[in-house]
């Protein structure tokens, strides 16, 4: 019996690899997996200590630095003030003017951005062809790669003249024309994600909806997109983060001049204005008008850990397992 399976090539090959050493052993082989495992494991998690460690000292430099603003603002005339010139010869340290700024841009970013990419994402799922929305989506993704110098003049340039004729009493520098840019620059992070949660919701909804009598609107509207809402909820914080923290199309197009108004006809500041603006100037280092950058860094800080905090809630809230 052991001449023959000698003799068997299939088993002498195997043996003759195993022995011969053209495969390493069983147990060195398992012990090189276990080695390669816990090294792929080791490097996961210095990747994700090295962001936490990141983010913490983000927030380590922006509380440490605004330590002294605060020790001679207090955060009552920070929050209620209603003026912002912590540069002039009479200071005011009002942080609400670059807040209400802020808020009208991104607010006028995404009435434009939400509904347009949620009805592409919609209609890129559901309805175009395959090879369509193969030509389609890249194309619209290459919105996001645009230097946001290039927008911001084209806001100056061409948003706002066309505004102007529609409305003559429309100042050159207004929150109108960069909120609208902006929501054009945001459209891919809304559609591309929100298209990709639509199509991981499973096909059986749509055919039971189907079975039922509904078309394919309705089960598009009323079927598919509340199914995928947890998803389309995350592209929605994305960009509102995005249109936040957007600095360069503001800063060239919506003016420099910090004022409490939310009418977005007026000239503003945002808190991302403001930053560039000082951090451009010859402000001598811990004077109270440099400080105040990183007062208005943790402002816009807070202001975007509270739309990811909301996001989260509203993600889990709505959040549907198949």
């Amino acid at each position: 019996m052991s001449t023959i399976l000698s003799d068997n090539p299939v088993s002498g090959g195997i043996a003759g690899s195993r022995n011969g050493g053209l495969l390493p052993p069983l147990r060195s082989r398992s012990l090189l997996g276990r080695l390669a495992e816990r090294f792929i494991e080791s490097g996961l998690l210095l990747a994700a200590a090295f962001s936490v460690l990141i983010t913490g000292g983000i927030v380590f430099v922006l509380v440490s630095e605004s330590l002294p603003f605060f020790r001679h603002v207090s955060a009552r005339e920070f929050l209620t003030d209603r003026l912002w010139t912590p540069m002039f010869a009479d200071p005011h340290h009002g942080i609400m003017p670059l807040v209400a700024g802020t808020l009208t841009t991104t607010a006028v970013a995404l009435l434009v951005a939400m509904p347009v990419g949620t009805l592409i994402a919609v209609w890129l799922s559901e309805f175009a062809p395959s090879r369509l929305r193969e030509v389609l989506k890249p194309a619209l993704e290459l919105l996001a790669a645009v230097p946001t110098v290039v927008y911001g003049y084209f806001a100056v340039d061409f948003v706002t003249p066309a505004l102007q004729a529609f409305i003559p009493d429309l100042p050159t520098f207004n929150m109108l024309g960069p909120g609208i840019v902006m929501g054009v620059m945001i459209i891919p992070y809304v559609s591309s994600l929100s298209e990709d949660a639509i199509r991981a919701v499973p096909m059986l909804l749509r055919e039971g909806s189907y079975a039922l009598g509904a078309g394919k609107f309705t089960t598009a509207m009323r079927v598919v997109y509340p199914a995928a809402f947890s998803g389309i909820a995350s592209a929605y914080v994305l960009a509102i983060s995005r249109a936040v923290g957007e600095t360069m199309i503001v800063a060239i197009a919506a003016g420099q001049q910090p004022n409490l108004s939310f009418n977005p006809l007026d000239p503003a500041a945002t808190i991302t204005a403001f930053i560039v603006q000082v951090s451009l100037g010859d402000l001598p280092h811990g004077s109270i008008g440099y400080q105040s950058i990183f007062a208005a860094g943790v402002t816009l800080f807070v202001m975007t850990l509270g739309f990811n905090i909301i996001g989260a809630v509203m993600r889990r809230r709505y959040r549907q397992a198949y």
